[in-house]
């Protein structure tokens, strides 16, 4: 069985490489975006609309093929992992965003059953989402 550390190192690199994501998330995962009254916050249940509804909303607001992620921190006890990211891209108007975000991702079984996410939500407001 892959530990926590190792399949969240796999999951980030499949991101990173734009490959499919699905057999990293529980068919029942939940991923709850702590986000204010973001148009993305609050929880996603289960696989299909994690990868389809909330990450493919989420994309959506920048312009394609500008979107990087830096992996700054990682850090794994038992079946939790805390990542810490940024992710850099441009607005769908061409301007740049850079956000820190950092998840609790819960790994069970092999799969993320749960993810906790938390952002800088001001600035993606104004930034990313102020022309909604």
């Amino acid at each position: 069985m892959t530990d926590s550390k190792t399949l969240l190192t796999r999951y980030v690199d499949a991101l990173l490489a734009g490959a499919p994501l699905h057999e990293f998330f529980a068919e029942d995962a939940t991923w709850t975006l702590h986000a204010g009254d973001l148009p993305l916050s609050g929880t996603w249940r289960g696989r299909d609309a994690i990868l389809n509804d909330f990450l493919g909303r989420a994309l959506g607001h920048y312009e394609p093929g500008s979107i990087s992620i830096e992996v700054t921190a990682m850090i794994a006890e038992g079946n939790q992992v805390a990542l810490q990211w940024t992710t850099r891209a441009r607005t769908l108007d061409g301007d740049p965003y850079e956000n820190g975000c950092l998840g609790v991702f819960t790994v069970r079984d092999g799969l993320i059953v749960s993810v906790r996410e938390y952002m800088d939500t001001l600035y993606a407001r104004e930034v990313a989402y102020a022309k909604m």
